[in-house]
């Protein structure tokens, strides 16, 4: 069903106080920066960082990104099985992505990247990682 976990996306307060806890404290190496998206990867897996004004983290903190290979086909997988879709499969510039809640509110981006894996790393016009700015 997944081809693997895309990212792991944590929405942040502050950026800079983020970045210090995840370079110094866990000592994971930044691959990439710019002012409103940080990625640190680690064994092929990616965590990113992303600025928001949501007061309460704990609910909204988390957007788990996952690829998949045909994005109209799990949407209609998901459909069936009455998920929750917070957003309708949607074109952009990198691919094609949907958000759905798991049973506790979390969200969860469902990704059909166009981008081949190397150019992945490089933002598209608008958009830092698979978030629209």
């Amino acid at each position: 069903m997944f081809k693997k976990v895309g990212a792991v996306i944590l929405l942040v307060s502050d950026m800079d106080r983020s970045i210090e806890f995840y370079t110094n404290v866990l000592e994971l190496e930044m691959k990439s920066r710019t002012k409103e998206w940080t990625e640190f990867i680690k064994d092929g897996t990616v965590l990113a960082l992303h600025p928001t004004k949501f007061k309460d983290l704990r609910k909204d903190g988390v957007l788990i990104a996952f690829k998949v290979s045909n994005l109209d086909d799990f949407y209609k997988k998901l459909k069936s099985k009455k998920v929750k879709f917070v957003q309708e499969p949607t074109e952009e510039a990198f691919g094609k992505y949907a958000i759905i809640e798991d049973p506790d509110g979390y969200r969860i981006s469902i990704v059909e990247m166009k981008l081949k894996e190397e150019e992945q790393m490089k933002p598209a016009p608008g958009y830092y990682g698979f978030t629209p700015v």
